[in-house]
């Protein structure tokens, strides 16, 4: 098929796609996928290597530009943030008697990884302000089981990655940053990915940067380094400069556990693209939550809780919630449907599931009340100023009925 033939089809693809979107709808989020984004998928397949090969390699040289990693830490992709969840506690030497202190206020993959291990998570409560975990109820929680502490950053807001350094020296705790909702901020001038013991970075269907589903870990020595490349690929230690030629050896070792956490290349083509667009999310992200900030400001206080922003230009929005007060939110999210405008809940306290019930924890005060109050509102890449408004006049309406 000529180029010329192949673009054709791809905008019939994307006008017959556009045509039968439900124009009045506005969703909570949605990726940002155009003709780049297709074109590169089908370049990706014609290739005919679909594994893990070079589009994977170009992948992570541009995530690691990007986000200013030096020189001493490495990163590998993966195929999902999950996956470099399980892969950082496998790493840390995690195990049957080892508790892992986290939020309970996360999201579910992380008390999963911990369980995974045969480590035991131990929930701890967060932050009233910026919903980040609460460091001095995090030390309360440490004893001699504590083997590591994850730093989850939260929306538009980051951990106090100083202190939880602070604190993990303190009790030789290994760190697990969880940035899934913070690619692109700078903390204190440095990018996130770039300072954190290990770090995860997530690229699912629903973040700023989009592989349709991916992950990166960042580590900080060598040798956790070459055991992260060979977990992601069944354990086999295979010369990633071969394998990012669309090529594989046939004759390798394995050393250690592994696990089928490989990335695709055509996943990988997808990530690049949107990656390449990262100014467009960043900007629109920005303006958006602007207007969101300035038209709901008359409610804050008496009918909600607003996100407060130090400084949005060290940020890229990926959500943008609210804490809705007086147990009104789900009459609100149940308004706001009538309206044909989605709204979300990122998330459910992980003390609320039965899965969890009987794992060790501490106070969660405000994690009980923030599960209660929690909605995000539309948010995405490319989101028009009349979609943002009239997410927001609905929002005004329904207080005023």
């Amino acid at each position: 098929m000529s180029d010329k033939n192949l673009e054709l089809n791809i905008r019939k693809i994307m006008d017959r796609v556009e045509a039968q979107k439900d124009q009045e709808n506005i969703p909570v989020f949605k990726p940002l996928l155009e003709e780049e984004e297709l074109a590169s998928i089908v370049e990706a397949l014609a290739v005919g290597w679909l594994g893990m090969g070079s589009y994977v390699g170009e992948f992570e040289r541009m995530i690691r530009e990007y986000c200013e990693i030096p020189d001493d830490k490495y990163l590998a992709c993966v195929n999902t943030g999950h996956s470099a969840n399980h892969v950082a506690m496998v790493l840390a030497g995690l195990g049957p008697g080892d508790e892992v202190i986290t939020p309970s206020f996360n999201n579910v993959s992380d008390f999963q990884a911990i369980i995974q291990t045969g480590a035991t998570p131990v929930l701890c409560d967060v932050d009233d302000e910026t919903l980040c975990i609460d460091l001095d109820k995090a030390e309360e929680l440490i004893n001699e089981n504590t083997k590591m502490i994850i730093a989850m950053d939260y929306a538009l807001r980051l951990c106090d990655h100083d202190r939880v350094q602070a604190l993990a020296e303190k009790h030789n705790l290994r760190v697990l940053h969880d940035a899934a909702h913070s690619f692109g901020f700078r903390y204190k001038g440095k990018m996130v990915g770039s300072f954190s013991d290990m770090t995860m970075l997530s690229f699912d269907p629903i973040k700023n940067i989009t592989a349709i589903d991916a992950g990166v870990l960042v580590v900080s020595n060598e040798e956790d380094y070459r055991k992260l490349c060979a977990m992601r690929y069944l354990g086999t230690e295979q010369n990633k400069d071969v394998l990012y030629t669309n090529k594989r050896s046939w004759t390798y070792d394995v050393k250690d556990v592994g696990f089928r956490y490989h990335l695709a290349n055509s996943h990988a083509a997808i990530g690049i693209e949107n990656l390449k667009k990262i100014h467009i999310v960043k900007s629109s992200r920005i303006a958006a939550s602007k207007i969101y900030d300035e038209m709901l400001a008359p409610l804050d206080g008496e009918h909600i809780r607003l996100c407060k922003v130090p400084k949005y230009d060290d940020t890229i929005p990926f959500i943008y919630y609210m804490r809705v007060l007086n147990g009104k939110r789900d009459e609100l999210r149940e308004f706001l449907s009538t309206k044909n405008i989605d709204s979300g809940v990122h998330w459910q306290p992980g003390h609320w599931f039965t899965y969890l019930k009987d794992v060790p924890k501490g106070d969660l005060t405000y994690t009980e009340r923030v599960g209660e109050e929690i909605m995000s509102v539309p948010l995405f890449s490319k989101i028009t100023e009349e979609q943002v408004r009239r997410s927001a006049e609905a929002v005004i309406e329904f207080f005023k009925k």
